[in-house]
């Protein structure tokens, strides 16, 4: 009997649950695997909606809850607490791989805890770059890491150009399209109704806060809120994530009480929250979701500030600074734009093309033992 190989997806935010769900889905399908997740971060907080039961209410077996942090807990604090937790976790369970994602501290945790225990790290959309505090968590995680599933060829020279070995880089395209061009979507009816949501028309807002742009954070959040009430539409809120800094947000958002123009949630359901974004006559702020989903839908995008530098920008994002100015003349311009979808981030089938690889002998032969392939024609 082949004893099958355990699978570990480590998840902490509701943003990188949905990158990972289709890759889950389609491990739990597979012969001869068996899946296994870590939910911990944002998902086991309260405040923020305890995301974690929503995993669970997916069907999926194996999953193991760890809390991570505490309010005010600042983000290497976070770090080594995961990094406690996980690894008494592989310890006993002993995965043969652990699957990462994105730019996140629980990601550099699984990243470490894998490497230094000599169990294969495979990390989800490396090779981005942003020019934050993300940005380097997510080099990091990737440094660490043995194996690559990048979302697009630029991403995979990115990760060549750091010393990486083009046989671990496998291109498959943003695992959350899956998801968005799948025919499992709820209907619009479905999702408003469950979210009581009343307006027809209305905006999507998601804005986080910039953890080196702290001491400006309070003003750059009131800014927003007092263009978005002085505009005069209608508009669906998600809390910003947890870094240092969100209270400033959340504070903001308090104006909206009582304003029958907002409806404010801690957090959606991924595949209500693509529905809503899908129908949305654009998405304001600073999420990544502005950069990478919105475009597949043709929404319009005002990406606010410095959060998403040197992201892959669309030529028809419309990019302000945080002045109340800006924010309302670029909802004006918002709705000049009359946009057709763009596919950057592949075409929906990454939870093929990641299972091709895992199927191949070769792939669970990827050395543990990492070296740098130097670029450099330079020699000593």
């Amino acid at each position: 009997m082949i004893q099958k190989k355990k699978i570990v997806f480590l998840t902490g935010t509701r943003a990188d649950f949905g990158k990972l769900k289709s890759l889950i889905e389609v491990v739990l399908k597979g012969d001869n695997l068996e899946a296994h997740i870590f939910a911990t971060g944002m998902h086991m907080d309260s405040k923020y909606g305890r995301t974690v039961d929503e995993i669970q209410k997916c069907g999926y077996p194996n999953i193991f809850s760890y809390i991570n942090h505490h309010e005010y807990d600042s983000m290497d604090t976070i770090l080594s607490k995961t990094i406690d937790g996980f690894s008494g976790y592989v310890k006993e369970l002993k995965p043969d791989l652990i699957i990462i994602h994105g730019d996140r501290v629980e990601a550099l945790a699984g990243a470490i805890v894998g490497a230094l225990n000599n169990i294969l790290v495979a990390h989800i959309e490396g090779g981005e770059v942003s020019g934050t505090i993300d940005e380097l968590i997510r080099h990091a995680v990737s440094k660490m890491s043995h194996v690559h599933f990048v979302a697009h060829d630029t991403a995979k020279a990115r990760l060549l150009q750091m010393g990486e070995v083009p046989d671990s880089v496998f291109v498959i395209g943003s695992p959350d399209v899956d998801v968005m061009l799948s025919n499992r979507l709820p209907t619009l009816e479905l999702v408003k109704e469950y979210y009581e949501i009343k307006f027809d028309k209305y905006a999507m807002v998601m804005f986080h806060p910039v953890t080196t742009e702290f001491d400006q954070i309070y003003d750059q959040a009131n800014n927003l809120a007092d263009a978005l009430i002085e505009s005069g539409k209608n508009y669906v809120v998600v809390f910003p994530n947890n870094d240092m800094g969100n209270d400033y947000i959340l504070r903001s958002f308090k104006k909206f009480q009582n304003n029958p123009k907002f409806v404010v949630y801690p957090s959606l359901r991924f595949e209500y929250f693509l529905i809503l974004l899908k129908n949305a006559e654009f998405i304001i702020g600073n999420s990544s979701a502005g950069i990478r989903e919105a475009p597949y839908y043709g929404v319009p995008t005002i990406n606010i500030g410095s959060r998403q530098n040197n992201r892959a920008l669309g030529r028809d994002m419309i990019n302000i600074d945080y002045s109340k100015v800006s924010i309302l003349n670029a909802i004006d311009e918002a709705y000049t734009k009359n946009l057709e979808p763009i596919r950057h981030f592949g075409e929906g089938k990454s939870d093929i093309l990641f299972m091709n690889e895992l199927k191949k002998d070769s792939f669970w032969q990827i050395p543990k033992q990492k070296y740098f392939l130097d670029q450099s024609r330079q020699t000593i």
